[in-house]
Order: structure tokens, then C-alpha cells, then sequence
């Protein structure tokens, strides 16, 4: 009698600690899911595959995966591939690749259309932007633009594209009804236009250079209204979708810095590791979430704190990143 109730005081306290322990990894990733209110998509440019958070689902995709954009809706997620200059387009759910389309020379940049029916895709070797019919899964316009576009990004409307011209110190606008440029805006003092966001109002475009410059450039009247200097190289840009902060990062550097949109000024420089490039806050901009290159990895700034909460380690060069909610 006394040995089964030994017995049974010991199966009853490797239950208990076998649920207590269940409990423990359940909270631990309750905690870390809490930092994605919505998914994220980050490319792996080295591997070739796409990082699915929360959760850290990979999916194979094709070489040198750059860039990333999701419908509104959710459900389906594309990426560039430069070196085969084509996009693949794949299930957000599942993560099953549907299609991959040729586009033109060195594809980087794209974009969902604010309606999802169509992707415009920046061919930096072609000098060229391809519109993108999702339903159709292939290529039914392709524009010339100018110098090596770079990215892309829609007017709150969904009635324009605005495209960085990186080797024409320019923007080029794309009536998307038309579906053909109607001018170039010149980028003055900024050079080399690289990646871009617009302000909550869509008045305003945040361009990030190549070397250590973000520009404020007034839509209306096409002129520059400040340039300030942030970290050192290329990186991407993100206005937050409540309208109040503007981040940048620097791949030839630690910093992601951090930009009042209404003064304009810088408020800080956060220290993230070596090579921040794809910067995107989430829906409802209580995160910031950067890709870090060098260092491989993806780390989490509290924007409320603006410090780093949260570091997920990445491996194969992560490099942009989009988030649903956030385009």
C-alpha cells in the first residue's frame, strides 16, 4: 500500500511538472507572438527563401529573394529576384509558391496596388517598371521611367506610383490609370534616391538615399523641404501608419535613426547591430520590426520606448521585410 501510494504521488508530480512546463513554453511563446500583432515576411537574400513570423516559418522561394509586399487583404505575398529578374508570388498562408513571372533585367522593388489586383515591379536593369495582373499571373504593361528605379510606392488613392530614380536624382509618377509616367520630380540634393515611404497624408515623400541621407520632398510642389543626415549607407524606410515617426536604417552601419514627421528632426539613434536594411513598423505601430545583415538577425524596437525588446536570430543575409497592415 505504501509503495503504490509513493508510486502515485510520483506520477502525480511528473504531471504536474510536465504541465507546469507546457505552461511555461506556452506563455514564453504567447510573449514572443505578442510582438506580431499581424505577419511579417523577411527575405533571406543568401538562401533564397522568405521568414515567416510569428512563428519563424521558412519558405524556399528562388535566388537572391530581395524585396517583399503583401495584398490587404493577406493572402498573398511576392518577392523579387534580381538575379533572375522575376517575381514569385506565394500562398501568405501556407507559404506554397503559386507562380514565378519574368519581369525585366535586375527586378528589386515592388508593390501591391492598394486595390491587390496588380504588382508594379521596379526592373533597375531595364530602366523599365512592369505592371504585374495577380489574377492573370503575368506581365501586361511594362513603362520606362528612367535610370535605375529602385522601389516603389502608391498614393493613398491607389491614382499614382511614385518610383525612385536611383541613377537620376529623380522620382518618376505613374498615372496607374493610364498606366504611364507623366513626369519625373527632381530629387534635388539627394542623388541617389533609393527607397522611400510617403506621410500619413500622402503630401510628403521620406526618401533614404544610398550614402547617409534621408530627404523630405513636397509632392505638390516638387520641392525638397529638409535633408537630414542618418546612418552611414543604404537602408530602408518606413513611415508608421499612425503618422507620428519616420525610421530609417543603414546597412553600412549599427544605427537605425529615427525622425520626427511632423519637426523633421532626428530624435535618436537606436544601436541595433551591424547592418540594419529593411525597417516596418507594425498595423498598429507598436513595433518596430529591422532586419540586421551583418549580424543575421531580426530585431524588435518598443517604439513607445524606442529600445530594443526583442532579437530573433536569422540566418542568410535578411534583408527586407513587409508586414500585413503596413504597405
Amino acid at each position: 500500500m505504501e509503495i503504490n501510494s509513493t508510486v502515485s504521488v510520483q506520477l502525480i508530480s511528473a504531471k504536474l511538472t510536465a504541465i507546469l512546463f507546457c505552461l511555461l513554453v506556452n506563455t514564453s511563446i504567447a510573449q514572443a507572438d505578442a510582438y506580431f500583432s499581424e505577419p511579417a515576411y523577411i527575405t533571406l537574400r543568401e538562401s533564397g527563401q522568405i521568414a515567416q513570423f510569428p512563428g519563424e516559418v521558412i519558405w524556399n522561394g528562388g535566388p537572391k529573394m530581395l524585396y517583399t509586399s503583401i495584398t490587404p487583404n493577406g493572402k498573398t505575398v511576392v518577392a523579387s529576384s534580381p538575379k533572375e529578374g522575376s517575381m514569385y508570388i506565394f500562398d501568405a498562408l501556407t507559404g506554397k509558391q503559386l507562380s514565378s513571372i519574368a519581369t525585366d533585367k535586375a527586378a528589386k522593388g515592388l508593390k501591391f496596388s492598394p486595390d491587390g489586383k496588380e504588382v508594379y515591379v521596379c526592373n533597375e536593369g531595364a530602366n523599365t517598371v512592369s505592371i504585374v495582373d495577380l489574377a492573370q499571373k503575368k506581365v501586361v504593361k511594362t513603362i520606362n521611367v528612367g535610370n535605375m528605379p529602385h522601389n516603389i510606392r502608391f498614393s493613398n488613392d491607389g491614382k499614382k506610383a511614385y518610383v525612385t530614380l536611383q541613377g537620376a536624382a529623380g522620382l518618376a509618377v505613374i498615372d496607374t490609370k493610364k498606366q504611364v509616367m507623366t513626369h519625373v520630380i527632381p530629387t534635388t540634393g539627394i542623388d541617389t534616391p533609393h527607397n522611400l515611404d510617403l506621410s500619413k497624408d500622402g503630401k510628403t515623400v521620406f526618401i533614404r538615399d544610398t550614402s547617409n541621407q534621408v530627404g523630405v520632398l513636397d509632392i505638390t510642389s516638387g520641392k525638397m523641404i529638409k535633408i537630414t543626415s542618418v546612418g552611414q549607407g543604404h537602408a530602408g524606410i518606413d513611415v508608421t501608419p499612425d503618422g507620428k515617426w519616420v525610421f530609417t536604417g543603414a546597412i553600412a552601419d549599427d544605427v537605425v535613426t529615427v525622425i520626427d514627421a511632423t519637426t523633421l528632426t532626428v530624435v535618436k539613434s537606436i544601436k541595433v547591430g551591424f547592418g540594419p536594411h529593411g525597417v516596418r513598423a507594425s498595423a498598429d505601430s507598436r513595433y518596430l520590426y529591422v532586419t540586421i545583415t551583418a549580424d543575421d538577425s531580426v530585431v524588435v524596437i518598443d517604439i513607445k520606448s524606442l529600445d530594443v525588446v526583442k532579437r530573433y536570430p536569422l540566418s542568410s543575409f535578411p534583408f527586407w521585410i513587409a508586414v500585413n497592415g503596413n504597405p
